[in-house]
Order: C-alpha cells, then sequence, then structure tokens
C-alpha cells in the first residue's frame, strides 16, 4: 500500500490525528490514510528508551502508506533524544515530536511529558540537541498549564524559552493538566478548555506555527479554529467516529475529491493491507479493533460491531470477516430503506 498523498509534514498539519496510547499504532494509522490522504499522522507516544533498545520493527514500523507520519517521543535527556530521533529519521519519518503534555504517573516519574513544562530549559536543550541531528522537523506537544503554573505568564515564558532552541511549531492542548490529583482521564475533560490563549500566543507570535488540540469534534469547528491558529489536532473524535475524516481533504486541504465515497468503499479499502499483515502472523483483531466505529449511528452498526469484535476472534480468522461485517451492514440498510 503506498497510495499517500505527496505532502510534506508542514503542509499535512492543516489537519493532524492526535497521538493517542493504545490507539494511533500502525494498523490504526493505515485505516486512518484510507479516509485522508493528506491529514498528518502520529504515532503513539514511544520512550526514548524503548526507541532505543526496544524492538524497533514492533514498536517503530509503518506501511509507507502511512506518509507523513511523526513520531512522538517521551523523554527529557538530550543524548538519548538525540539518539532515538536519529533513529526515527533513518526509519523514514517525516517529523519528531516531542511529548510535553501527556500527564500519567508513569511518564512524571520518567521526566517527560507535561511535567517537563515545569522545566522549559530541559525542553530548550532536548529541541536544539535533536535539531542539530535531525534534518526533518522538530516539534513539540505541550499543554497551556500545568498544577499552580498554569497563567499566561508561565505559558508564555515555556513556549518563549523553547522557540529561542529554534522550535518554530507547537502543537497546544488547549487544557492544562492537573499533575497532583487528576488522573490521566480526567485530565482529559476536566479542566476547562481555554482556546482563547492559544489564539493569543498564535496572535503574539505569528512566525510561529500552532496547531490547537482538545474537545474539537467536527470538521465546521477546526474550520472556526483555523480562522485563528495554523492547524487543527483531532483526537479521540477522529478515532471513535473515523467517519469524519472521509471529508478532511476536501473540505481542509482543498483537494478535489476525497479518498473514499463510502463507509463500504473505506472498509474494502483495508482488505489488501489485512491479508499482508496475516501473512506476515498478525491477527486481524488487532486491526479490525480500530473500525469499529466506522458505521457509528448507521443502520447496522452495532452488528459490524459484533462481527468484528466476536467473529473476528475465532481461529483461522481473515479478511472474509469484514465482508461477512459490510452483508451484515447491506441488510441492515436495505431493511431500514424497505421500512422508509
Amino acid at each position: 500500500m503506498s497510495n499517500h498523498a505527496d505532502i510534506s509534514a508542514n503542509a499535512a498539519r492543516r489537519l493532524s490525528i492526535a497521538p493517542m496510547m493504545d490507539w494511533t499504532d500502525r494498523h490504526c494509522r493505515v485505516f486512518h490514510r484510507q479516509l485522508t490522504r493528506h491529514a498528518l499522522l502520529y504515532t503513539e507516544m514511544l520512550t526514548t528508551g524503548a526507541v532505543i533498545h526496544g524492538d524497533r520493527g514492533h514498536l517503530l514500523g509503518f506501511d509507507p502508506c502511512e506518509h507523513p507520519v511523526a513520531l512522538q517521543l517521551g523523554g527529557s535527556d538530550p543524548a538519548e533524544l538525540v539518539e532515538a530521533a536519529r533513529i526515527g529519521e533513518g526509519l523514514g519519518y517525516d517529523e519528531i515530536n516531542l511529548n510535553c503534555g501527556c500527564p500519567s504517573d508513569r511518564v512524571q516519574s520518567g521526566r517527560f511529558g507535561a511535567c517537563l513544562m515545569a522545566e522549559p530549559d530541559t525542553v530548550a536543550r532536548g529541541v536544539d540537541a535533536m535539531r542539530a541531528a535531525v534534518a526533518v522537523p522538530v516539534t513539540v506537544k505541550c499543554r497551556i498549564g500545568i498544577d499552580d503554573q498554569d497563567s499566561e505568564a508561565d505559558f508564555t515564558r515555556f513556549i518563549e524559552t523553547v522557540a529561542s532552541a529554534g522550535c518554530d511549531t507547537f502543537i497546544v492542548h488547549a487544557r492544562k493538566a492537573w499533575l497532583d490529583g487528576l488522573s490521566p482521564k480526567q485530565n482529559r475533560d476536566v479542566p476547562p478548555l481555554d482556546y482563547d490563549r492559544v489564539y493569543r500566543l498564535k496572535a503574539a507570535r505569528p512566525d510561529l506555527h500552532i496547531s490547537i488540540n482538545g474537545g474539537i469534534e467536527t470538521l465546521a469547528q477546526a474550520h472556526e479554529h483555523l480562522t485563528h491558529v495554523d492547524g487543527v489536532m483531532l483526537g479521540r473524535a477522529a478515532y471513535q467516529h473515523p467517519w469524519l475524516l472521509a471529508d478532511v481533504d476536501r473540505a481542509i486541504f482543498d483537494a478535489p475529491e476525497n479518498p473514499v465515497a463510502t463507509r463500504m468503499d473505506a472498509a474494502e479499502a483495508m482488505t489488501g493491507y489485512i491479508e499482508q499483515r496475516l501473512a506476515q502472523g498478525d491477527y486481524i483483531t488487532r486491526i479490525t479493533r480500530h473500525m469499529m466505529g466506522l458505521f457509528h449511528a448507521q443502520p447496522g452498526g452495532r452488528l459490524w460491531r459484533r462481527v468484528l469484535s466476536e467473529d473476528a476472534r475465532r481461529d483461522g480468522a481473515g479478511v472474509e470477516i469484514i465482508h461477512q461485517a459490510l452483508a451484515v451492514v447491506a441488510d441492515a440498510m436495505a431493511a431500514r430503506q424497505a421500512a422508509e
């Protein structure tokens, strides 16, 4: 599969799909690529230690169709960041992104993620070292603040310090992170959104490329944000309701047409990849779990999910599962039409 659009990471950043732990693995990204050729895709966050010492084929492998695709790193040691960034560039990733926004306890104990917002000089050193080591863009994803360091002055100081190291691209989750008192799940919803703070950053620093993230659920909302900032990053909405991505190329990137016309076309487009991965010893459930939301709120949507979750677990299950699920959906759609 190599039918990706010829588009740079910088251009693709107009709309990107967020790095999400346990979700945006290589199979998820290939599925999303069937729906949009232009959006920038991200890996799950990978620690520098995992990149340097782990199974690179398993952790870092990706299909050529995923381009443009960015590698998100978690870490703070400049030497380790450099080594991991060089590995990522060598494997063909189009961008290296440093995570300064994840609030989990495990992340804090390793001195990476949102806790780094309290250490802008540390982030600047890491960014400067990576920029000197690789030719691909080095970017930062952050929050608007953490704990009691959540004033606009704190946020501005972080951005200015990291920008002084040469970082010209920031993806900002427009919520603060409570590292003391809220779970990672609560940190995705409880702290209030403050889009205006991100807008003010862009107005104050027009030289920087600013993308906004957090609570964006529709392309109409994305369009509104794009009147204030350079890019929009979609998270859970893109994963749980993936069909919204099917109009991204035309609506956001002004492409003459979208890659697929129907949800059924999107499912069929995955069959070649599924067969390829099964031949390499993968399990179909590792792929189909990312396709559950394709028929969200459509006739047969519940049955589609049942086939993909239950029948796909049978020993020897293969690509015929997709066709079975599509047949169930087609029957449900025909029944709905007949009833109308």
